[in-house]
């Protein structure tokens, strides 16, 4: 007989990522269709539900040969009653009941979690966590999210709200204003808007010779890329931007360490593009901050499965099925 397969799925603003894949976490299939947020995104869970039907239909599938669907959702989720609500980017202001409708459109039972939380277990199961049980997960993009794996559950505290690591407070005193309604969050400094704004703020006061100081004092549009692709050339202003940028790192993930004492803290998004040149500079701050055996025991990694995170920590979320 054969093995069972799951599905994961990955929904976000833009996309909907879908994969199949085996209990092990191997990719066999994946595919996307585009977001369809019009009209308060009523027509969002239908297009998933057309979307895996025709699949199977496609490959000649039927729901006998899945346990089940793991999904990644923005906004906050319910996990008992598999529901999502505040899912603005989604134009979901309402609350969605997302797994009764997929089960009655696929026959397949759901278990969704927040998007974040979801990568998280992806890169702990299949990539740099190495499936290890204790993993932290640090994802910078347009936001900063993360997830954090302990004992080998994912958490997410009394009010869902544990790995929130981009409302880390990293600085107290003259931080910038965040979405949150505090000051000092380390989204704003260090997601691809948060290091702009960290370089408009640093420029006020730099003088010298720098591509970037001059782009930004002739009010051209700087992005967060420019400014590492500079510092990584020698642009002594975009060297200084991108050491404050990693201080910050550094000092979430230290606390982040010296608390959880993670055997990994993984490093994802869009800024982590970075790569070598930004995990090295964070790393040397993570050990300022942090004690003997937290540096000895927790590494600062870079993460390695890119946009298919989402989708394999999200069909890990369907093993549960298995056994039920």
């Amino acid at each position: 007989m054969a093995e069972k397969k799951v599905i994961g799925i990955d929904l976000g603003g833009t996309t909907v990522k879908f994969g199949i894949l085996t209990t092990s976490g191997e990719v066999q299939d994946k595919w996307a269709i585009e977001t369809n947020i019009l009209d308060e995104g009523k027509n969002i869970v239908p297009d998933i539900i057309d979307s895996i039907n025709h699949r199977l239909e496609l490959y000649n599938l039927s729901k006998g040969d899945f346990i089940g669907i793991g999904m990644g959702s923005p906004g906050s989720v319910d996990l008992v009653n598999n529901t999502v609500t505040g899912a603005y980017n989604l134009n979901w202001a309402k609350t969605q009941a997302v797994g009764e409708a997929i089960f009655e459109g696929t026959g397949l039972e759901l278990a969704i979690d927040n998007d974040a939380n979801v990568a998280a277990l992806g890169e702990r199961w299949k990539g740099a966590g190495e499936n290890d049980p204790d993993v932290v997960f640090m994802t910078l993009g347009t936001g900063v999210g993360g997830g954090i794996v302990a004992a080998g559950n994912l958490l997410h505290g009394a009010g869902g709200a544990a790995g929130e690591i981009g409302h880390v407070t990293v600085e107290p005193i003259d931080g910038f204003e965040c979405t949150c309604g505090k000051k000092g969050c380390l989204e704003t400094v260090a997601s691809a808007t948060g290091v702009v704004r960290v370089a408009r703020k640093l420029a006020e006061q730099w003088e010298g010779d720098s591509v970037i100081k001059s782009a930004i004092d002739n009010g051209e549009a700087v992005t967060s890329k420019d400014i590492f692709s500079k510092a990584q050339a020698g642009d002594k202003f975009a060297v200084l931007v991108v050491d404050k940028v990693c201080f910050y790192l550094g000092l979430a993930a230290g606390n982040l360490g010296n608390t959880l004492n993670p055997s990994a803290i993984v490093i994802g998004g869009g800024v982590s593009a970075a790569g070598e040149f930004l995990r090295g500079q964070v790393e040397d701050y993570f050990n300022q901050f942090t004690f003997p055996q937290v540096r000895q025991t927790t590494k600062i990694k870079l993460a390695e499965l890119g946009n298919d995170a989402g989708i394999i920590g999200a069909a890990s979320l369907a093993l549960k099925f298995e056994k039920a």
